[in-house]
């Protein structure tokens, strides 16, 4: 028996920790609207789940705990009391109680079971039909046999047209009131229609002219719908229509055209709408041009398309979709051998090409074809959506901002974002310190942000988008922005600028992602504006990343991460430098061109004209310092890597290459501008470049003898004719 309690609780343990980080976002959304029922019912059937799942494994002062909770939020759920601030204070306290109860299983260590007794007191007094008494006779859930799950009605979608009487103000009914309750069924559109109200001369102050139409998808029926209702029935116009039942329009082409929705609806006659078939113009524009349908009745019919479109779409991404949980080990394994398939692909096809024997060829590339593929698909599994790290900020937002008396809130964008798995884990640490800078250093007081014009709550916004091979992360705020001034002066004191020099913004800001570097007076135990970014930009910079600060004086700061998708496979560009071959991640690659060996340097410097632009170049012949003497003829890979254009000068172009990337060990770690290496066909080694790496040492080597020449490198690669 125990070790059946044991299996099932390490089954559910990822479950735990998933219902946790849905229960604390519930409740997150549930402070920002306290009447949004749904998200108490998203809080309460987490909390439940919890309870049932935590009994079934045994854990009985989990699920004892966790029923107190649910007790209470059953109250909010049917009205009986309001979710204030200080029970979701609390109910994120519990939650934060539970998740150490399990740590304490699953990590080691010990809870602190006395906590929970000051929570469930605490709880029990917000109950208004018991003073500390009541809910606490209840027996402990585990005790329970499990209640029967009840069967969810089915969906359906309604196309309701509210036409209220004239003076249904004097009956003390309000029409909006209406509407808003009929929003808590479910998913819905509410269109106004106002082709009925008169002129200013014929309108009447406590009349009602306008009605609406509303498209509404909801499991409650419709008598949940025409109890809204009730008192506005008898005197009002109210029609009520099943256009959709359970996916019934699921097998469709599409559902109606804007005609037919019209025809139904009864706003058209078929007359009408045959003579607008007939005009060469859309229906719906013909219809208005000539009066024949009002624009609101158009617009609504066209809501009605897109609701029950989107509702299909979300059904059948829905219900197809099913998961199996996998191990982590078992899903890098998977990983590693479709990496060792891709180098003997790799070997077969180069065989294949030195023997020249047709069948042979025909099969390696088939081989090849399947070997893409299976890499595609294995990569995808292991992609994540990034919104499931950003879920975590908002909690951290809240509590640091509170705990600092400031007012700020966290907005994201891009959650749907994928990124390889490996690369979400180790990106979490990276963006929780640059939050925590935000909001200690970044964000003003609400007191300061006044004085200066701005709103008292200031915002971070967090994003990711895709770019390429690339994905781009912004952490954004609208705080005081970096002080150019304090920076140089700070960075003089260092001796890491001469005090004659003239550095670029982006040079200075460059200057906060060093070790010990901070221009902060007072630096707190929370964070310092450049206290401990080095060990973000360490940390971006093993991810294969890099790092691009921007700032506004009193505006706010810009950081953007750019991250690649994947850590294990790549496309990649191979070239040849005598007997070395090197790859240049494929997506940085813009073009190729020749470098003949009498081509002039400019000012002793290394710049080469591409149709009227002038682009630096680096000689990685120098750069690695490769013995013997370079081709007549060159070739220069440009590439574009952060927001510059950049060559690097090769002897032979081989081509794209698929690239398993493998670490270069322990002893050549700290090698410059190699950030891994892979194996070729043939079983020669190909080291992987780390250009954002050797663009930056360049850029270090350059700015020495440009300052000779009155520009900086920056200024060089910038693309100017």
């Amino acid at each position: 028996m125990e070790d059946i309690i044991g299996k099932l609780r390490e089954t559910f343990r990822e479950e735990a920790y998933e219902l946790l980080a849905e229960l604390e976002a519930g409740l997150l959304e549930l402070e920002h609207n306290p009447g949004d029922m749904e998200q108490v019912g998203r809080v309460f059937r987490a909390m439940h789940t919890i309870k049932g799942s935590g009994a079934t494994c045994e854990f009985h002062n989990i699920a004892a705990f966790t029923h107190e909770l649910e007790t209470t939020f059953d109250k909010v759920r049917k009205g009986k009391i309001a979710a204030t601030k200080e029970l979701i204070d609390l109910a994120l306290t519990a939650r934060d109680h539970i998740q150490s109860l399990f740590d304490a299983f699953y990590k080691g260590g010990a809870a602190d079971e006395s906590k929970g007794a000051e929570i469930t007191a605490t709880l029990r007094k917000l109950l208004p039909d018991s003073a500390g008494k009541g809910p606490a006779a209840s027996a402990p859930p585990a005790a329970k046999s499990k209640p029967a799950r009840e069967e969810p009605a089915k969906y359906a979608t309604y196309r309701i047209r509210f036409r209220p009487a004239k003076h249904i103000f004097a009956s003390g009914t309000d029409p909006v009131l209406l509407l808003r309750e009929l929003r808590r069924l479910g998913a819905c559109r509410v269109l106004a229609q106002t082709e009925a109200i008169p002129y200013l001369e014929d309108y009447e102050a406590d009349g009602c002219y306008t009605f609406w139409d509303v498209i509404l998808t909801t499991n409650r029926g419709r008598n949940a719908i025409e109890d809204i209702f009730i008192f506005a029935k008898d005197t009002s116009e109210l029609t009520i229509e099943v256009i959709d039942e359970e996916g019934s329009l699921d097998d469709e082409a599409s559902y109606k055209r804007l005609g037919e929705i019209l025809l139904d609806r009864g706003d058209l006659t078929p007359e009408d709408l045959q003579k607008a078939l007939q005009s060469k113009k859309k229906v719906g524009e013909m219809l208005v041009e000539h009066g024949i349908v009002s624009c609101d009745k158009v617009e609504s019919a066209l809501a009605e398309q897109q609701h029950v479109r989107e509702m299909r779409e979300r059904r059948q991404v829905a219900e197809p979709t099913s998961s199996i949980r996998v191990a982590t080990d078992r899903l890098d394994t998977l990983v590693n051998l479709v990496g060792e398939l891709v180098t003997v692909q790799a070997r077969l096809s180069q065989t294949a090409l030195t023997r020249g024997v047709p069948e042979f060829l025909s099969i390696a590339e088939e081989v090849e074809r399947l070997t893409v593929s299976l890499r595609d698909n294995t990569m995808s599994i292991r992609m994540l959506p990034i919104g499931t790290t950003f879920s975590k900020f908002k909690r951290a937002v809240r509590d640091l901002s509170a705990e600092l008396g400031k007012e700020i809130e966290l907005t994201t964008e891009g959650a749907e974002t994928e990124l390889d798995k490996t690369v979400i884990e180790r990106l979490s640490d990276p963006l929780v310190h640059l939050i925590r800078n935000s909001i200690d250093h970044g964000i003003e007081m609400p007191e300061v942000r006044e004085a200066a014009g701005k709103p008292r709550c200031g915002t971070i916004h967090l994003s990711a988008v895709h770019s390429g091979a690339h994905v781009l992360i912004q952490i954004k705020d609208d705080g005081a922005g970096l002080d150019t001034g304090a920076i140089r002066a700070k960075a003089v004191e260092k001796g890491l600028v001469p005090p004659d020099a003239t550095p670029s913004d982006r040079e200075l800001f460059t200057l906060i992602l060093m070790p010990d570097f901070s221009t902060a007076k007072n630096v707190t135990s929370m964070s310092g504006r450049g206290v401990g970014l080095d060990v973000v930009k360490k940390a971006i910079d093993a991810l294969r990343g890099s790092i691009e600060i921007t700032s506004i004086r009193d505006a706010g700061v810009t950081i953007t991460l750019k991250l690649p998708l994947t850590l294990a496979i790549i496309d990649g560009f191979l070239t040849k430098i005598g007997a070395e071959h090197f790859i240049f991640p494929l997506s940085s690659v813009e073009e190729c061109i020749e470098l003949k060996r009498d081509t002039a340097r400019s000012n002793n410097r290394h710049l080469v004209n591409v149709r009227g632009h002038m682009v630096p170049y680096i000689r990685l012949r120098e750069q690695f310092t490769i013995n013997g003497a370079a081709p007549a003829i060159e070739q220069i890979v440009i590439v574009g890597e952060e927001g510059r254009r950049v060559g690097f000068t090769v002897d032979t172009v081989v081509g794209q290459h698929q690239t398993v990337l493998k670490s270069l060990g322990r002893f050549y770690k700290q090698v410059e501008g190699i950030s891994g290496a892979t194996i070729l066909g043939d079983g020669t080694v190909a080291l992987i470049l780390d250009l954002p790496k050797l663009v930056s040492a360049a850029e270090q080597e350059e700015n020495v003898i440009a300052r000779g020449h009155g520009a900086s490198f920056e200024q060089a690669t910038a693309d100017v004719p």
